[in-house]
């Protein structure tokens, strides 16, 4: 082997092994439904699971995209006002965009860390770092 296929062969053993698989991670739909005048959305927790992320910052940052009060009980998300099933999962989708999905390789394998007061989102599967405000 030449000193190049050995240079080589050493980057590509470096790689994190979570960087080489190809599944397809597709953000969760929720399931809502109106009662009244308020939007019900079940299975909150399990949204909660595939995001990693915390959950006041979630409920706060949608609040903040839906202009509406916004409570938690019995893993139901409770919303007063009327938001349709489609707006919610759009909404949803942007928050992975943002605050989930690595900006280079698009996996939803991050961590949010905090560096010098500053918060950052990190990879566990390319390594990229990117900042980000709103966390």
């Amino acid at each position: 082997m030449t000193n190049y296929e050995n240079l080589l062969l050493k980057a590509y053993n470096s790689i994190p092994k979570k960087a080489l698989t190809q599944e397809r991670f597709e953000v969760p739909k929720v399931d809502s439904f109106l009662q009244g005048t308020k939007t019900i959305v079940k299975g909150f927790n399990q949204l909660l699971d595939s995001m990693r992320r915390d959950k006041k910052h979630f409920i706060k940052w949608l609040m903040k995209e839906t202009a509406l009060p916004i409570s938690e009980v019995n893993n139901q998300l409770i919303i007063n006002g009327k938001v349709n099933s489609y707006q919610l999962n759009k909404l949803i989708e942007s928050y992975f965009k943002q605050f989930i999905f690595c900006p280079e390789c698009k996996k939803p394998d991050t961590k949010v860390i905090t560096e010098g007061g500053t918060k950052l989102l990190k990879c566990e599967a390319c390594g990229a770092i990117k900042s980000v405000s709103g966390l």
